[in-house]
């Protein structure tokens, strides 16, 4: 018993000890950066746009196209909007974003995922056109990030570089593991996180669920990044003792959230992102980073 308490004692101790890594501070930072440049473009006659489409009435997509829009008015961004039925074809899909394509008003455009199944929401993202890709998801856009050209770039990875460099975690030089290899966060994080620069320029691996003994490169990573979309999958034995821990695969059970990384893990990382507020608000961050960045282009091409 004494040993149990001792060990439960251990355990707090560590637990009080972890440093938390919160995304809000980042969004904030990267927000205000934002606003910032949004007001040079107004005093220029501009006035940022990001514009949304909807295919549908899933109230979870409907509720997150509300939350962008309110942040654009926030950050004084106009956020002109198109929902279309849930039976729409993919031709009224297209032809909502030719619109938008079309419009010199626009800068970005986001098509909210998912889409209802019998469209396809990758031909969807072919036909926008990827200097107003927000989400930095187009083909070409992810071209761009693999040979290091100017472009937007995928959220939640940008968003984990950011949250990376704010809370002045070392990466450059270091040990890297991603687990996970998916197109939206596994993958592009790789590349970005591997890129020659002073907030990257790291080692990097990339392991999945396909590895049997993925756990082999988690147990020997500086910097551990979960992307599996597997909850509960990241436990204590899987992590290096003091390795910075960053939650950014999740799924939803309803409107429960459930994480990769168990809470457990907050024993024995040195640093972890916390199970709500993480990544997610530094993704939100990026999607208008990407937006502004798409304006102060267009205007200086015109």
């Amino acid at each position: 018993m004494e040993a149990d308490r001792l060990g439960d004692h251990s355990t707090r101790r560590r637990m009080s000890s972890t440093r938390l890594l919160p995304g809000g501070p980042v969004a904030e930072s990267v927000l205000n950066d934002v606003a910032a440049r949004a007001a040079v473009l107004t005093e220029k006659s501009v006035t940022p746009s990001l514009a949304t489409i909807l295919v549908g009435d899933d109230d979870a997509s409907a509720g997150y196209i509300r939350i962008k829009q309110r942040q654009a008015a926030e950050l004084g961004f106009d956020s002109p909007h198109t929902h279309l039925p849930a039976d729409a074809t993919q031709a009224d899909l297209h032809a909502a974003i030719a619109a938008y394509n079309d419009d010199p008003a626009v800068h970005g455009l986001l098509v909210q995922y998912p889409v209802p199944g019998h469209l396809d929401y990758d031909a969807a993202l072919q036909a926008m056109d990827p200097d107003k890709d927000v989400d930095g998801m187009h083909p070409l856009n992810m071209g761009r990030l693999a040979l290091g050209m100017p472009g937007p770039l995928p959220c939640t990875p940008a968003g984990i570089e950011a949250l990376l460099a704010y809370y002045d975690i070392p990466v450059s030089g270091r040990e890297v593991v991603i687990l996970g290899r998916g197109a939206t966060l596994g993958r592009p994080l790789a590349v970005l996180l591997s890129q020659k620069r002073p907030t990257a320029n790291a080692a990097v691996t990339v392991v999945h669920t396909g590895v049997p003994d993925w756990a082999r490169y988690t147990q020997r990573a500086d910097i551990l990044i979960a992307a599996a979309g597997v909850p509960g999958i990241i436990q204590p034995e899987h992590v290096k003792p003091g390795a910075v821990v960053v939650g950014g695969g999740v799924r939803y059970e309803g409107r429960r959230l459930l994480p990769d990384v168990d809470e457990s893990v907050e024993s024995v990382a040195g640093a972890i992102t916390p199970r709500v507020g993480g990544v997610g608000p530094t993704t939100v961050a990026m999607l208008f980073r990407n937006a502004i960045t798409a304006a102060e282009r267009a205007v200086a091409a015109a």
